[in-house]
């Protein structure tokens, strides 16, 4: 948009000021032409009188001694002739022969004509001349060949001074787009990357109110105030969330001693009711853990947009723990559990590392339900000086395209999976603490089958490659 505003408006500026300099141009050559014609056409009224006075007295002596003069002082000759086209006066090496065309011209009582417009590079000399005598009876004739080089430097310089000028107008004209379109394109710049920071999910997203026109204040002000209501409510809802599942504890754990209370009253015809009955109470005591850990998750969000949190850990070892935890109900569940190479750089990552081992035991809890007996689950990790990456994938049944884009929504469980133990919070908890660092966590299809899940952290600094 800044280069499309800029090229409009230096556009425009390029017409104006070439619709102001290009006549005014052509007017300054035209007024110095004509100068130069009045100037050599009192001139040669001039000598045209002389010749006739001479024609009438038979002294030439004035006519020869102003010829020869003015031709020393203009550099301009000239030749003066009689009605027998006999030369009177010839000076500065001009002869009558030379100019025959324009003698004839002149007997016949034909007028030189206008002088053509000059330009910085004429150079050539131009004839004029005029009649001897009165307009009835013509006695001679009178040529100069006129030299246009001083004429044509003056409109040269006239030239130079109206292209500096417009030059300095078009650099002018240049500034001002510039000013101006900072001034309307910088806070629609800052409006914008304050609508992709709240669309990211941050919730202190600020523009400044002072700055470009007052359509664009009142905007800003607007924005402000929307991205104060959104983090409102949000605030509000996460509250909510965390208040609700607090609250609910309680009354759950009361339930929870009263059910395991009746395990030794049950008959044994009831007994498949009573342990689903316990499996429902440990599920809602594991949905209202996850919806705890989700609100942690957001205030640790929140806290991250506020510049606050500023944790570090070594994730080699964390992952490295939370393999060897996992490794022993992989094997119960039929799962091959490996691990790459480490990375080439030691480095720390812009996580806690509780947060860390968190993501990670999502995702292998999930990889080593839901992949399938017989399965291999391979975690693997790269870094470089910017990232370190981590990759959970499985050779299990994966999902399906559409359902890729959902896997990490809140409550979200593929259909197939919907009759197991489960929440369907875990991969967004585990996505809402990566990002909350500054990370992501992207859930993708391997060929021919399977999931990985790649979660991706800022580096806080690396130690250099490893032995």
């Amino acid at each position: 948009m800044r280069r499309r505003l800029l090229l409009v408006l230096l556009t425009f500026s390029i017409v104006a000021v070439a619709a102001f300099a290009l006549p005014l141009l052509g007017v300054t050559a035209a007024q110095r032409t004509q100068q130069l014609a009045l100037s050599r056409s009192g001139a040669l009224d001039r000598f045209a009188a002389l010749a006739d006075q001479a024609s009438g007295t038979g002294d030439v002596a004035q006519l020869v001694s102003e010829a020869t003069r003015y031709t020393e002082l203009y550099g301009e000759p000239l030749v003066v002739v009689g009605a027998d086209r006999g030369p009177i006066v010839e000076t500065g090496g001009l002869r009558a022969a030379d100019v025959a065309e324009p003698i004839d011209q002149a007997l016949r009582n034909e007028p030189s004509g206008q002088l053509a417009p000059l330009r910085p590079w004429s150079g050539e000399d131009v004839l004029r001349h005029r009649p001897v005598g009165s307009g009835t009876r013509v006695t001679g004739a009178v040529v100069m060949r006129v030299s246009v080089r001083a004429a044509a430097a003056d409109i040269s310089r006239q030239w130079a001074l109206i292209a500096l000028g417009a030059v300095s107008a078009l650099a002018a004209c240049g500034v001002l787009a510039l000013v101006v379109a900072r001034w309307i394109l910088r806070p629609l710049g800052e409006l914008e990357s304050g609508v992709r920071a709240v669309a990211a999910g941050s919730r202190q997203t600020r523009v400044a109110v002072g700055a470009g026109p007052p359509e664009l204040r009142a905007l800003a002000g607007l924005f402000n105030g929307m991205s104060e209501a959104v983090a409102e409510a949000e605030e509000r809802q996460r509250r909510m969330v965390a208040d609700a599942s607090h609250q609910l504890r309680n009354p759950m754990a009361a339930l929870r001693l009263r059910v395991d209370a009746l395990e030794r009253r049950i008959q044994p015809e009831a007994m498949a009711s009573y342990r689903s009955t316990v499996e429902e109470v440990e599920r809602l005591e594991a949905l209202l853990d996850r919806l705890l850990v989700l609100s942690t998750a957001d205030d640790s969000a929140a806290d991250r947009d506020g510049g606050a949190d500023g944790s570090t850990c070594d994730p080699h070892a964390v992952v490295a723990d939370r393999v060897a935890a996992w490794r022993s109900a992989a094997d119960d569940a039929g799962v091959v559990l490996r691990t790459g190479d480490p990375p080439a750089f030691r480095v720390d990552a812009r996580c806690a590392r509780d947060d860390l081992a968190q993501i990670l035991d999502v995702v292998l809890d999930n990889a080593v339900k839901y992949a399938g007996t017989g399965a291999e689950v391979t975690v693997s990790e790269t870094a470089d000086r910017q990232w370190y990456r981590l990759a959970v994938t499985d050779t299990g049944p994966g999902l399906a395209p559409d359902e890729l884009a959902m896997a990490t929504g809140r409550f979200w469980r593929a259909d197939r999976d919907r009759g197991s133990r489960g929440t369907g919070l875990g991969l967004s908890i585990a996505d809402r603490l990566a990002t909350a660092r500054g990370g992501s966590l992207r859930v993708a299809g391997v060929e021919p089958h399977g999931l990985s899940v790649r979660v991706e952290l800022p580096v806080a600094r690396d130690g250099g490659d490893r032995p």
